[in-house]
């Protein structure tokens, strides 16, 4: 009796565990009942914002413990900012938030929303300033539209009572402020009224919302209610006829003009599926991150993935790691053991470049870009980006000042050989190599290994590897610094050709899994998800777009 015992509860334990690991794979997938949000428009030209959401989680559901909160731009005063969860205060977190642009994350901790369970989230923000701008209708008057944040598709189901109330500025006589068009779903005129502070306030309420859907709403009032230095004056733009603008588009810092001709359109999603590094790396920390790689530096610079991969293959070869059998097609000779020393990403590449079969190659050296990129996020928090972007610029520029100080071809061709990879992160390499190295490069030692058309008839050397044969010279054999820097990108363009395919679509794949771009969001997530923060399309009077949206 007592093995059955101890049998039965083994089999729960085990069961227990399991049913555990799954419910940190299940999807997000919850109900927002109710929104209300307040939006204050204060006498002195800041904002205040009062979120109230009514989340259901849905059974069988990853369990909600954060909320991403996106804000109209990085001039949010965080010390004004307070949360709870069913009246119980949390915590929020500028660290924690993985929405793109500006904002913050609600961490629920022990209040999280379990799978089935229903709960409040409640989010209030002091003080937010740059908020508004001229009307383009009335220069007496500034406009002001906000976009709440709303939710990814893939995570929401179900309809939301929905209401948003504008508070104007105080004092305001009730014939003065207009209201902008209403977004689709909602009626034509908000209901308007004074609140206990003497505001006017305008009230849209629908209670068939759809909370993964973009809305923008919008007023203007006199200048006179707010200092003149409050509203943000746009800077100049190009003269453009205007039956070619489209539409302008607002989100914190970012300004986009969309022009009528889609050709733009499609550059700016490009550029977008370009971005691979996950939005959280751009919340700026504290202090640079030191010892990253130069292959890392280049991931945080968001360099070519293509010229990524060429910098990896230059440090194995270089470590005597792999050698190239051929060019054209790009195949590796893999060293057996390889050396010691070797970060993951280049056991990671080594490793696909012994697949034969060239679609599994490329499918593993996605998996091998994503964990690096993964690594550098990782690696990057609570440090700051742009300070540690521009360290490590400042490794790259010495580098070339020591090269191009050099006093003769050979010391100079020596200081380039150690600082290849790190001045690889120029974007103005090619050109760069060709103007320093007007004469010749004496070509390093390891120049065999990558171009197999360069050495003689190799012998085996104990690493494992073929090096030039001793009959050779003595002395270094030399390549005009063009056809050396020509040699290297057409390295990059092998890899761009034969191994990776379309170097577009191969990031986009990447992009895909480390910064997917699902269309603005906030939502429930823990430690992923889809979606980032807002993209409000100002469809409105002054262009006053001061979204809020965020997530995952």
């Amino acid at each position: 009796m007592k093995k059955i015992f101890l049998f039965a509860l083994v089999i729960l334990l085990t069961m227990g565990g399991a049913a555990n690991v799954s419910a940190q794979d299940l999807p997000y997938y919850f109900q927002v009942n109710k929104q209300v949000v307040h939006v204050y428009w204060n006498s002195d030209g800041s904002q205040s914002l009062d979120y109230t959401w009514v989340f259901t989680n849905q059974p069988d559901s990853h369990e909600i413990d954060f909320v991403d909160v996106g804000m109209p731009n990085y001039n949010f005063d965080t010390g004004t900012i307070q949360a709870d969860v069913d009246g119980v205060p949390v915590s929020v977190s500028t660290g924690d938030y993985q929405g793109g642009g500006s904002g913050f994350a609600v961490v629920l901790g022990s209040q999280s929303i379990p799978a089935g369970g229903t709960a409040t989230v409640h989010v209030y923000v002091g003080r937010i300033t740059g908020v508004l701008y001229p009307d383009d209708n009335d220069e007496a008057y500034a406009s002001a539209a906000f976009a709440p944040a709303y939710f990814g598709s893939q995570y929401v189901t179900g309809n939301t009572d929905f209401t948003l109330t504008f508070h104007l500025p105080p004092n305001m006589n009730e014939q003065e402020p207009r209201w902008h068009a209403a977004p689709s779903g909602f009626p034509s005129e908000p209901q308007s009224v004074y609140d206990s502070e003497n505001r006017v306030t305008y009230t849209w309420y629908s209670p068939s919302a759809n909370a993964s859907e973009y809305y923008l709403f919008g007023a203007s009032f006199p200048k006179t209610y707010v200092p003149a230095e409050s509203i943000t004056v746009p800077a100049s733009e190009p003269l453009i006829s205007t039956d070619t603008i489209f539409n302008v588009i607002c989100c914190g810092f970012f300004a986009f003009m969309f022009i009528g001709a889609p050709t733009l359109t499609a550059i700016g999603n490009q550029r977008r599926k370009m971005q691979y590094m996950p939005p959280k790396v751009a919340i700026e920390g504290h202090g640079i991150k030191r010892g990253l790689t130069a292959v890392e530096s280049a991931i945080l610079m968001e360099q070519p993935l293509d010229k990524v991969l060429t910098m990896i293959l230059f440090g194995a070869i270089k470590k005597e790691a792999a050698s190239v059998k051929t060019r054209d097609p790009l195949e590796l000779d893999v060293a057996n053991p390889t050396p010691d020393g070797l970060h993951q990403y280049e056991k990671d590449f080594l490793k696909a470049f012994k697949t034969a079969d060239k679609k599994t190659r490329q499918g593993d050296l996605q998996a091998m870009m994503i964990a690096l990129v993964k690594s550098v996020s990782e690696k990057m928090r609570g440090f700051s980006r742009k300070e540690t972007v521009a360290y490590y610029k400042s490794i790259m520029e010495k580098a070339w000042q020591q090269i191009e100080a050099a006093d003769t071809p050979e010391v100079k061709s020596q200081k380039f050989d150690e600082a290849l990879e790190w001045t690889m992160l120029d974007k103005d390499y090619d050109d760069r190599t060709r103007r320093v190295f007007n004469g010749p490069i004496f070509l390093p030692h390891w120049w065999g290994r990558y171009n197999p058309t360069y050495a003689p008839r190799p012998t085996q050397a104990s690493s494992g590897f073929p090096t030039p044969s001793m009959g050779q010279p003595s002395s270094r054999t030399a390549l005009p610094g063009a056809d050396f820097a020509a040699q290297v990108v057409t390295g990059v363009q092998t890899f761009s050709s034969k191994v990776v395919g379309n170097v577009n679509t191969f990031t986009e794949k990447i992009t895909g899994a480390t910064n997917p771009p699902p269309k603005p969001t906030s939502s429930g997530r823990s430690g992923g998800g889809g979606g980032r923060s807002c993209a409000c399309a100002c469809a409105c009077a002054g262009c006053a777009c001061a979204c809020a949206g965020g997530g995952r």
